[in-house]
């Protein structure tokens, strides 16, 4: 029974122990983070678009969390800076990813800004990308003999739409697009250097009236 009992005590100070590093210590370090001030909320179609990229599983092949040059070279991969708590001020829930089977995605708005890349890019990816391992999703298109009044095709590469045929995206793809497109966290996150006042002497300069070293 003593043995239980300290089986049992140990278990419940590991399980504080995580609960304390892994949820309140990180929720402490930024529960006051503000949005910086060129991130803006998303939209409701960019909301929408968000939901079917997490419906599709986009997150478990792309990570949406550029690290900083310690840790990997996602800044020479044109990635965009290291991430910072305020990026996310309006993600819910957080997409951060776990594996990089493609590229990192936080800053694929600023990447890629063609809205005709990304449909055709969706509907076959390897005519973008050859060798590309990502699977095409054609049931978010439409293929049809003709447009609707108010349709559009997507722009393919010749030889990529079936023959005679036209491709449209459905409204869930339009979405998934745009929130693609939003996906942009180019401001800075540091405030500006100060500047001195007009007349101001530099904090290096010694002040004027203090006697110069002995000659």
């Amino acid at each position: 029974m003593e043995n239980e009992s300290k089986l049992a005590a140990g278990a419940m100070v590991t399980f504080a122990i995580a609960v304390s590093a892994l949820v309140i210590l990180p929720y402490i370090q930024v529960r006051d983070v503000k949005p910086p001030e060129g991130l803006k909320p998303y939209t409701s179609a960019e909301l929408r678009g968000r939901a079917v990229y997490i419906a599709n599983g986009c997150m478990y092949c792309h990570s949406q969390q550029p690290r900083s040059e310690s840790f990997a070279p996602d800044a020479k991969r044109g990635w965009g800076r290291a991430s910072v708590p305020g990026d996310y001020y309006y993600d819910r829930p957080h997409l951060l990813g776990s594996m990089r089977t493609g590229p990192d995605l936080l800053n694929i708005g600023v990447r890629q800004p063609s809205k005709d890349w990304h449909l055709g890019h969706l509907y076959q990816p390897r005519a973008y990308v050859p060798g590309s391992i990502m699977p095409p999703y054609p049931y978010l298109f439409d293929v049809k003999d003709r447009l609707d009044p108010g349709e559009e095709a997507i722009n393919l590469p010749p030889g990529i739409a079936p023959a005679g045929k036209v491709v449209v995206a459905k409204p869930e793809m339009q979405d998934l697009v745009k929130y693609l497109l939003s996906l942009k966290r180019e401001y800075p996150i540091l405030p500006p250097e100060p500047h001195a006042a007009p007349g101001a002497q530099p904090s290096s300069a010694p002040p004027a009236d203090k006697p110069g070293p002995l000659q």
